[in-house]
């Protein structure tokens, strides 16, 4: 598998508990976790917020009035996948509660999940694509050294 080349800024935004996520999101790990999902170059911001902004953008940008646990804004696929992913950590951190998983492994399938977005897979347009794209995200996080997160 060729890894492509990142660019990569990782920001929290004011987030509580912000000691829990940074720990769960070291820069090399996200690195890798998104690399391993590219299939171009890419420059791509993962952004951890609040409920308050997470519920904003998606109304915003989506209008569904919660927040979500991420959000994929895709700019360009190609030459070069530019994209920003947005998760929002109390979302994250309760459905990994919830899925008794880990918040690093909750957060490696939501940014795996988001890389895939940003270039151009979606589980929304047809039962076959949705089943694709899982099945791609199963594989990824299998050599990433994560259990099927379905």
């Amino acid at each position: 598998m060729m890894l492509h080349s990142l660019s990569l800024s990782l920001q929290f935004g004011d987030i509580a508990y912000a000691a829990r996520h940074r720990a769960a999101l070291p820069r090399h790990k996200v690195i890798r976790w998104i690399r391993h999902a590219l299939d171009a170059d890419a420059e791509i911001t993962v952004r951890i917020v609040d409920a308050e902004e997470g519920q904003a953008l998606n109304r915003d940008f989506r209008k569904k009035d919660y927040a979500t646990n991420v959000l994929t804004f895709d700019y360009t696929q190609a030459p070069l996948v530019t994209a920003d992913l947005v998760l929002c950590a109390p979302v994250v951190a309760k459905e990994a509660k919830e899925q008794g998983k880990t918040l690093q492994a909750h957060y490696a399938h939501l940014i795996v999940h988001g890389t895939l977005h940003a270039q151009g897979w979606d589980h929304e347009t047809s039962k076959a694509d949705a089943e694709a794209m899982e099945a791609r995200e199963i594989d990824i996080l299998s050599g990433l050294g994560f259990k099927n997160p379905y």
